[in-house]
């Protein structure tokens, strides 16, 4: 990969480190032509290591499994099959959130989505490292949506493994995977849900922070951004409890809510109504 081709895909810290090092190095540089290839070669080699050294440590970028977990490794095993059985033209993919399409959200999904063919590849806990080796390891790679809807990222700062920014690069790279995979779908990418019954709490603050991130990466052709949180929010920003007993998860009320606030864009995007 060129450092150009890098840079692209790196975040706004990530390209403000290597401006400072380039701008760092470029004050260092004495005016001998000789020496200052020497010094801004190794000026360069020392920014690819800083770099190399960051994502190294970003656990959400690097895929892992569950397979330790029974449940898990069947539900795995399971999507693969869906995989192979193809002919679904809505996909849905992410965490618990999305699993509970299955559970509070079934009599919604078997309105509105089962009629258009749709699949869930939702798993309890996932976060983005486990969804990209699961996108890894067989699952939705082999199928042809029309749309896939992704909310993924709430359980990255809950279980604390990695911050807004590190979360937000993992869900670059499932967007990234998916996008050479099937160059024919397009992706509605969802703000992840608000979390925590006040808006000045530490857990809804590192949400926003994802969202206000991962908006960015909609591009209006094949990733489109919606964030339908405010349906789960009091005017005065504190949670709507009632849609979520837990402050996290939606109950069967919530998932009304959500498939009526996502309905215009999903609609325009399967096709239009």
């Amino acid at each position: 990969m060129s450092p150009g081709s890098q840079q692209h895909r790196l975040g706004r810290s990530e390209c403000s480190l290597i401006e400072e090092c380039r701008s760092r190095s470029r004050s260092r540089q004495p005016r001998s032509g000789q020496n200052q290839v020497v010094i801004g070669t190794y000026a360069f080699i020392g920014l690819l290591g800083l770099l190399s050294a960051h994502f190294q440590d970003n656990v959400a970028i690097k895929p892992a499994d569950r397979l330790g977990e029974d449940w898990w490794k069947q539900r795995h095993e399971h999507c693969v099959e869906l995989t192979k059985q193809g002919g679904f033209d809505l996909v849905f993919l992410g965490d618990s959130i999305t699993q509970g399409w299955e559970g509070g959200g079934k009599a919604v999904w078997d309105r509105e989505y089962a009629p258009l063919k749709a699949a869930n590849f939702g798993f309890s806990g996932d976060r983005t490292e486990h969804v990209l080796w699961r996108l890894d390891h067989g699952e939705l790679l082999g199928l042809k949506p029309k749309v896939i809807v992704i909310m993924i990222g709430t359980n990255n700062v809950g279980h604390g493994s990695s911050n807004p920014q590190q979360t937000s690069v993992g869900v670059k790279a499932i967007i990234g995977k998916l996008l050479t995979a099937i160059p024919t779908t397009k992706i509605l990418l969802l703000g992840v849900f608000p979390r925590s019954n006040q808006p000045d709490d530490g857990m809804r603050k590192a949400v926003d922070q994802i969202n206000g991130l991962i908006k960015g990466f909609a591009d209006g052709k094949r990733v489109f951004w919606d964030d339908i949180g405010y349906a789960f929010l009091r005017p005065d920003g504190t949670l709507r409890t009632p849609l979520m007993p837990d402050q996290l998860h939606p109950n069967d009320a919530g998932y009304e809510i959500w498939a009526k606030a996502m309905k215009p864009e999903l609609d325009r995007l399967m096709g239009g109504k």
